[in-house]
């Protein structure tokens, strides 16, 4: 019902914009809103772009090697290291968010999306340390032994060995770091600022100061809505392949 409620108020120009006719169907289907949502969010939808994708394939990365090192490369004290890394899924963000800055400051990335997008790597690694654990885990030590005697090296391993069999893993990890950093808006909102912020924040920007043109905002939703909806349609069978990998044997 939300969702029908969005599309047609998105249709409609904003006369017929009421509490009164939010359940009718437009008079006329008029795609005017689409324009002005699209022209406002436009630079900042590319923001988001530029944020969601290096963030993601190195969350994915260095979530991977830490899975690997900690389920196949086991070392004193891996599992108490492993338990402080969970430890950051359990930190608020507003916790952190002034030293945050203040280190930010320092290092000269704050309101620039490469500071944005290394606050959602080291945030998303304890999550994605957890998957790839828990998906390495499922592949047999004996792999690893034959590598070894076969004279393959540490990155020789995860390289030839454990990246082309956790393909799936790389997806769901990839669809849940995708799906999170692109509809985040706290890190968004406070690290960067004017040109520098992804959509989520523009978004709330179109609600302007004196009248709301809930035809333009609906519209809107729809476009910040459109990119994970459409990894959700190619790769939704591959999400929940890769939950359920190593669920079931036999």
């Amino acid at each position: 019902m939300p969702i029908y409620v969005i599309i047609v108020t998105s249709l409609k120009p904003l006369d017929e914009v009421s509490l009164e006719q939010m359940w009718a169907l437009p008079t006329s289907i008029d795609f005017s809103s689409y324009v002005e949502a699209f022209t406002n969010l436009a630079p900042n939808f590319m923001n988001s772009i530029y944020l969601v994708v290096p963030a993601t394939l190195l969350s994915a990365l260095l979530g991977a090697m830490n899975g690997y090192v900690l389920s196949k490369w086991k070392f004193k004290g891996a599992d108490i290291l492993f338990t402080f890394i969970l430890f950051g899924m359990f930190i608020p963000y507003q916790s952190i968010l002034i030293p945050l800055i203040q280190f930010l400051r320092t290092i000269d990335l704050y309101n620039t999306i490469p500071g944005l997008v290394l606050v959602h790597v080291v945030y998303g690694l304890p999550i994605t340390t957890l998957m790839f654990r828990n998906f390495y885990a499922n592949i047999p030590d004996t792999m690893i032994e034959a590598a070894k005697i076969d004279g393959a090296n540490f990155l020789g391993i995860f390289r030839h060995i454990i990246i082309p069999l956790s393909i799936t893993g790389f997806v769901v990890v990839a669809i849940w770091q995708f799906t999170n950093i692109w509809n985040e808006f706290l890190f968004a909102v406070t690290i960067t600022t004017n040109d520098n912020q992804p959509i989520m924040v523009a978004l709330q920007n179109l609600s302007g100061s004196q009248i709301v043109e809930w035809n333009v905002q609906m519209a809107g939703a729809l476009i910040a809505a459109l990119p994970t909806l459409l990894v959700y349609i190619f790769l939704g069978k591959y999400f929940v392949r890769g939950l359920l990998a190593g669920s079931v044997k036999g």
